[in-house]
This record gives structure tokens, C-alpha cells and sequence, in this order.
């Protein structure tokens, strides 16, 4: 039986208008080794063996590249459209041969490789699914090879919401609170840094 070919579509590609910190938020160094939080994210999306490209901006391009092909660093045109739903667009046209896609935001550094080894098996059986924490909803959310034409359609800032909201969707419970958490303001990461400074002095 032929593995399936699903892809991680890491979106980067945001303003990140509500961190008022200096610098961009994807840029901000976190965790024992100073890993840019971007950096992170794409770190364990790499770890659980799927294919990962990402959606950014010029600007960001650099600190990508640093762990992906090039051919998996989509760059968002300058002064053109960003929100959500065009990068989404973006990174499924680019790896359109594949089987599914997973839809991670580049600012969830906490989110584990088996939490996305795991919406990626329901795939094999639903048509969209997702990670839940303690009953609530969180990311990646994933969508099988159906959806190829729908998602390639998405604009604007509302993302791949309505499709979620459209059609049934398989919520996958999962052992891990970092499908909750996101990084939005200096407060955001704040606390993500005092997360993860007990978690650095564990693993010495």
C-alpha cells in the first residue's frame, strides 16, 4: 500500500499586527537554544516526517530558508494580498500532488510532531480533521486531496473557516496544550517563554 503524501503548510505570511514588540513575532527568539519562534514551528512540523513548505513574506524568507528547500519557501508577493486564505491558496497550489494538506499556523511553536502524525492518519479516513485538547479546538486542521480545488479558491482573512463550518470534520483528541497555543501579542510571548524555561531546566 503506497504511503500517503501529506503535506504541512506552515502560514507565515501575516502582518503579525498585534504584537507590539520590536521586530516581527516569527522573529522572536524562544526555547533553550534561542530558535526563532518561527524557527520552532517548522522544527517539529519537520520532525514528524511530513513534507513541510511555508507561506511568508520576503522579510522572513531568510529565517525560513535556513531549514527548508527553496522550493518549499513560497513567498508571498510585496504589497499584495496576505490574509490567511490567500496563503493557504498559495502552499496547497505549490504542493498540489499531494494527498492532503495540514494547515499549521507558523506561530504555534509548541505544537508536537505526534500531534500532526496524528491528524494526518485521520486523513485516511475523514475528509477533514483537526487536534483537540481537553474538547478544545485547536491546529493543525487537516484536509484530504477532495478539497484540492475548494482551498485553492480561499482569499481574504477568514482562512479555510467555512469549510470547516460547511462540511463534517473529525476532531482528533490529542495529549498536547500546544495546539492551543498561539503567539498574538508580547504578552503571548511572555508567557511562552516562562513555559518553556521549566520544560529546558527538566531536560538537563
Amino acid at each position: 500500500m503506497t504511503e500517503r503524501r501529506t503535506a504541512i503548510v506552515v502560514l507565515a505570511a501575516g502582518q503579525g499586527a498585534r504584537f507590539k514588540g520590536r521586530g516581527h513575532k516569527m522573529e522572536q527568539a524562544i526555547g533553550p537554544d534561542d530558535r526563532a519562534l518561527l524557527g520552532s514551528t517548522l522544527q517539529h512540523a519537520m520532525e514528524s516526517g511530513l513534507r513541510v513548505l511555508v507561506v511568508t513574506t520576503p522579510e522572513l524568507a531568510p529565517l525560513a530558508l535556513g531549514q527548508l528547500a527553496a522550493r518549499d519557501v513560497v513567498v508571498m508577493p510585496p504589497g499584495g494580498p496576505r490574509g490567511m486564505g490567500h496563503s493557504i491558496a498559495a502552499g496547497v497550489g505549490v504542493a498540489g500532488d499531494a494527498d492532503g494538506w495540514l494547515i499549521l499556523p507558523g506561530d504555534m511553536p509548541l505544537v508536537q510532531p505526534d500531534s500532526i502524525q496524528a491528524v494526518a492518519k485521520a486523513l485516511e479516513q475523514y475528509p477533514i480533521a483537526y487536534a483537540q485538547y481537553r474538547g478544545r479546538r485547536g491546529h493543525p486542521v487537516g484536509f484530504s486531496a477532495e478539497f484540492y480545488s475548494e482551498l485553492l479558491e480561499l482569499s481574504g482573512d477568514e482562512g479555510a473557516r467555512r469549510l470547516v463550518a460547511r462540511y463534517p470534520a473529525q476532531a482528533v483528541e490529542v495529549e498536547d496544550a500546544g495546539v492551543l497555543v498561539d503567539v498574538d501579542t508580547t504578552e503571548d510571548l511572555a508567557r511562552l517563554r516562562e513555559t518553556l524555561t521549566p520544560l529546558t531546566a527538566t531536560q538537563r
